[in-house]
C-alpha cells in the first residue's frame, strides 16, 4: 500500500486523533470515514462571474439563493465525537 507523509498543525492532529472510533483505527481510516461537501463556488469564481456577466442574477438564480438562505444551517462538524 502506498503512503504519503503530511504535516498537520497540532490542533488538526489532536482533532484527527480524537475522531478515532476505536484505539487501533488508523488515521487513514478516520479520513476515509469523513464526508466532504459537494462542489461550491469559491469567492474567486464568484468575482470572475460578476466581472464577466455583471453583478446581476436571473430570477431562477435569485429564487435558488433565497431557498438556500432559508435552509441555511451551520455546517456539520465532521470531526465531532459521536
Amino acid at each position: 500500500m502506498a503512503t504519503k507523509t503530511i504535516s498537520l498543525k497540532l490542533e488538526a492532529y489532536e482533532r484527527l486523533k480524537g475522531a478515532k472510533i476505536y484505539p487501533g483505527e488508523s488515521f487513514s481510516e478516520v479520513v476515509l470515514r469523513a464526508s466532504w461537501p459537494e462542489y461550491t463556488v469559491t469567492a474567486e469564481e464568484l468575482v470572475t462571474r460578476c466581472r464577466e456577466r455583471g453583478p446581476t442574477f436571473s430570477l431562477d438564480e435569485l429564487d435558488r439563493i433565497d431557498d438556500l438562505k432559508r435552509r441555511d444551517e451551520p455546517p456539520e462538524d465532521k470531526w465531532a465525537k459521536r
